[in-house]
């Protein structure tokens, strides 16, 4: 019998190439990671110099005093006790009184009051009426006109101070 040479130790040789293209294959990975990166900064930077230029340019167009004063109208009227006057033309309505237009005017305090009634006493009536309510000073009846419809129906203003309880 022959004797068996058995050689644990020796290496096997595999293919030079193989190492080679893992090689060249891990430099074209790194290569795309290293322009991504780059593609990315850039476009980074772009955009901040965009935002830059955003919130460091040309502000809001600037208010005219007349924007401003139509604003603080507003604002004024918004702001007015409305709760207080409408619950003083609530408490002095009749059914023989319709109103027709209510016209504050914060800056004096005044508030005229448009109707119809069906007739002169009626309207009368409610300018009483109107006298006797909480929020209302100085109530006055400052025109009133009888209708043509022959049935003593009357167009009334009345003209009240109002205060803001």
């Amino acid at each position: 019998m022959e004797k068996l040479q058995l050689d644990f130790s020796a290496t096997r040789r595999g293919s030079p190439w193989i190492g080679r293209v893992l090689l060249a294959l891990a430099a074209c990975v790194a290569l795309d990671a290293g322009l991504s990166y780059h593609s990315a900064r850039r476009t980074l930077g772009d955009n901040e110099v965009r935002l830059a230029k955003r919130t460091t340019g040309p502000s809001a167009p600037k208010a005219t005093p007349q924007e401003v004063a139509a604003v603080r109208e507003t604002v004024q009227r918004l702001s007015l006790p409305w709760d207080g006057l409408f619950t003083a033309l609530e408490s002095a309505a009749s059914d023989k009184v319709a109103l027709a237009a209510i016209e504050p005017d914060p800056r004096t305090g005044t508030v005229t009051i448009s109707g119809d009634g069906k007739d002169y006493l009626a309207a009368l009536s409610y300018v009483l009426n109107l006298s006797r309510t909480e929020g209302l000073e100085r109530v006055q009846l400052v025109r009133h006109e009888q209708k043509n419809e022959g049935n003593g129906a009357v167009s009334f203003a009345v003209s009240a101070a109002w205060s803001a309880k």
